[in-house]
């Protein structure tokens, strides 16, 4: 009877359900994160501050690793190491999100994680959901691997007539994404985070495209 009633917290403790911390935590959380788009631009003015909180970059460890595969003898551009670390990173996050409402896409040297809204979060309410706790642990322990990158995370609501209330929900859908990876071990020195509204549709915009619309992207670039 003893063992029953030591086992049994423990059961519990392991099955807790996740919820996001108070909004008012959210800053403690996301300190070291940039609230604007990705860019060559942003993404250059952001190096110091990311390298000075520990962040990495692609460095000879990595290069040797990647030039492996391409054999010993075979010197790769710039531009050829980023493409190959990060299709191993595309390769795995694939691998692992074979998820509906979720697709990895390439785009140039980067890539964008898609996830519609419905597929990590509570159908009537702004949280987590038990799946989306599940894929965004997943996309985690990837990040973590692949932790030369920088990452976008990008909230995207379908087209509402309140343009603003549009813009305040697709940012309350990034942040919520990046509190949890953050409270995940990624750092948020890597994160630019941003919400924009009904722009960019993916899908028309009728009940079902409009399911599509409301969406986080996570778009992962290499850190040089």
């Amino acid at each position: 009877m003893k063992f029953r009633y030591i086992i049994l917290p423990i059961l519990l403790c392991g099955c807790a359900e996740y919820h996001s911390p108070a909004h008012e935590a959210w800053g403690t959380y996301l300190r070291g994160a940039s609230f604007t788009d990705m860019n060559e631009v942003s993404r250059m003015a952001k190096r110091p501050v990311y390298v000075g909180a520990g962040g990495q970059v692609i460095d000879d460890n990595i290069i040797k690793s990647v030039t492996s595969d391409f054999g010993k003898n075979q010197p790769l551009s710039d531009n050829a190491i980023n493409v190959a670390y990060m299709s191993k990173l595309e390769y795995e996050l694939y691998d692992a999100l074979r998820k509906p409402g979720i697709s990895v896409q390439r785009a140039g040297s980067d890539v964008v994680v898609i996830l519609v809204r419905d597929a990590i979060m509570e159908l009537n309410a702004p949280d987590i959901s038990e799946t989306g706790d599940d894929t965004l642990k997943t996309i985690s322990a990837i990040l973590k691997k692949y932790n030369a990158t920088f990452i976008e995370i990008a909230g995207y609501t379908d087209a509402m007539r309140n343009s603003a209330a549009a813009n305040t929900l697709s940012m309350d859908m990034a942040q919520r994404v990046g509190v949890y990876l953050a409270q995940h071990d990624i750092l948020p020195a890597r994160m630019f985070i941003v919400g924009r509204g009904a722009s960019r549709p993916i899908a028309a915009q009728d009940d079902i495209g409009r399911l599509t619309n409301r969406r986080v992207e996570i778009r992962i670039s290499p850190a040089r």
